[in-house]
């Protein structure tokens, strides 16, 4: 049996809050902390040969890209972007709405921060991976996404339907892995080259995101 791997990258750390005010979700950057951190999870896979490095195509995935695989021409698939948030300013609970994002196991109608439902997001990532995973001509592919987009594919992967299970944490520039043929095996998840024991935090990250919230 023949299996293909897949790499699945979150991108690193960046500034979702700038000067007190959100920023485009769209347009976020790398902070100089995350490319340290995406430094060293490329440091990390500087002994994997990837046959197709692809990205979400915003900016913080491609950005990590390059530091993590700057010799590979990227291939852009808009399919792994990110759930699109909904205004803030109309969401009842916002509280909730972020230390809610993901836990648990989320209903397809469960919007983030009342923008993209989970169901728009498997509509448009699970075809995505299902069509490189049926691909010819490759065996080791790196996908550089975001946290809501692999929790998805790695919901995939672990029960072969549609589902999101939320209580996946992934930090900045981690590694998760999955091997996919005729059947599909997880190998790791959220493996962080810079923090292998996971000391820095114990806050989910949208736990994060709400204090740097409340802190404008």
């Amino acid at each position: 049996m023949t299996r293909h791997r897949i790499y699945l990258l979150r991108h690193g750390q960046v500034a979702y809050f700038v000067d007190g005010r959100p920023v485009d979700q769209n347009d976020v950057h790398l902070t100089e902390e995350g490319r340290r951190e995406s430094e060293q999870t490329a440091a990390a896979l500087a002994g994997i040969s990837f046959d197709r490095v692809i990205t979400s195509g915003l900016p913080r995935a491609v950005e990590t890209a390059q530091i993590v695989a700057p010799a590979h021409e990227l291939e852009a698939w808009p399919e792994f972007r990110e759930l699109e948030a909904g205004r803030l300013a109309d969401v009842a609970d916002p509280e909730a709405a972020f230390v809610g994002a993901f836990s648990g196991s989320l209903p397809e109608d469960s919007t983030f921060l009342g923008g993209e439902s989970i169901g728009s997001l498997l509509d448009r990532a699970l075809p995505a991976l299902q069509r490189l995973a049926g691909e010819p001509d490759w065996d080791i592919a790196l996908v550089v996404a975001h946290g809501g987009t692999i929790r998805a594919l790695l919901s995939y992967a672990l029960t072969g339907g549609r589902a999101f299970l939320g209580n996946f944490e992934l930090a900045p520039a981690s590694i998760s892995i999955i091997d996919v043929g005729d059947d599909w095996i997880v190998r790791a998840v959220n493996v962080t080259p810079y923090d292998l024991t996971h000391t820095r935090t114990r806050l989910r990250t949208m736990e994060e995101l709400w204090a740097q919230y409340k802190s404008m």
